[in-house]
């Protein structure tokens, strides 16, 4: 739903420019070296035996402003807004519309929003700054998911569970490179995000990887999938583009990308998806029924 922030990838573009290539080399040394080490710190992966998993070539419907309605269309997968499909009334119609075809919950989990059922659960503490674009958003505190925000995200989980979804798509995990009002660092996200993929698989549920490009290499362990917001328009959708992370490793091991553009023509974004076996979209900001699929349906 939210626009990927590219703070960091620019940065580290910016640093190329100016530093001399031997400095830079080193400094990209550094930050591998950081990333395992942030990464030999977190729990195991929980296994999600018997999980429902999208296969690599998938047709999907990502539609948030409003629960569908039928006629559903015929696609293998739903992403929804969890809240408004709470009841399990809409999950259970789509799977019985289509056997087979995956429901996925989305959720934000690093966003407060006003209008949710929920919001009154948040503590004062865990509220930061307001989400440029976004009314009614602020960041969270995702250092504090050991105490009461942990527990506001497990209730979502168990919210997701309970209507029948079969997986979880977290939104706004990617809060350490923007400005949230708080100093989090790439292992504060690294490990809430690691915390989030065992919770669901604890639940019997799959999860996507919501954008946070950067951290793919440490968190492909823990991700079933992966749902990204135009990486195409941000140059940033491949290993060779990034030089250490991409959407290509979720596809080399086995894993389905889903992604989406907003303002590039599909002329521009579409054949590029479809040689690396993306499942692309180009859809409205307002994520409503309308889409345009780059291969079949």
């Amino acid at each position: 739903m939210h626009k990927i922030f590219s703070a960091a990838v620019a940065a580290v573009a910016l640093l190329a420019v100016l530093l001399p290539a031997p400095a830079h080399a080193a400094r990209e040394e550094r930050v591998a070296s950081a990333a395992a080490t942030q990464a030999a710190a977190l729990p195991a992966p929980v296994p999600c035996e018997g999980c429902w998993r999208p296969a690599l070539n998938t047709s999907w419907q990502w539609q948030l402003d409003s629960p569908p309605t039928k006629p559903f269309l015929d696609v293998q997968m739903y992403d929804i807004d969890g809240f408004e499909a709470r009841d399990g009334v809409v999950v259970k119609a789509l799977k019985a519309a289509k056997p087979g075809r995956g429901v996925v919950c989305y959720i934000s989990a690093g966003s407060y929003e006003n209008w949710r059922p929920d919001a009154r659960s948040f503590p004062a503490a865990v509220l930061g700054k307001k989400l440029d674009g976004w009314p009614g958003e602020r960041w969270l505190d995702i250092r504090q998911y050991k105490g009461p925000l942990g527990k506001i995200m497990e209730a979502r989980l168990d919210m997701c569970k309970k209507a029948g979804f079969d997986a979880v798509e977290p939104d706004l995990i990617d809060g350490y490179v923007n400005d949230t009002g708080f100093p989090l660092t790439g292992a504060d996200q690294l490990a809430y995000n690691a915390w989030l993929a065992n919770e669901a698989h604890e639940r019997g549920m799959s999860i996507a990887l919501k954008n946070d490009v950067t951290q793919i290499p440490q968190l492909l362990p823990y991700y079933d999938f992966a749902l990204n917001e135009e990486c195409w328009a941000n140059d940033e959708c491949t290993t060779a583009q990034n030089g250490r992370y991409g959407y290509d490793q979720f596809v080399k091991a086995g894993k389905a990308v889903f992604q989406v553009e907003y303002e590039l023509p599909v002329g521009e974004f579409c054949a590029r998806s479809n040689a690396q076996n993306f499942n692309s979209l180009l859809k409205n900001w307002d994520l409503d029924a309308k889409r345009v699929p780059c291969r079949g349906k």
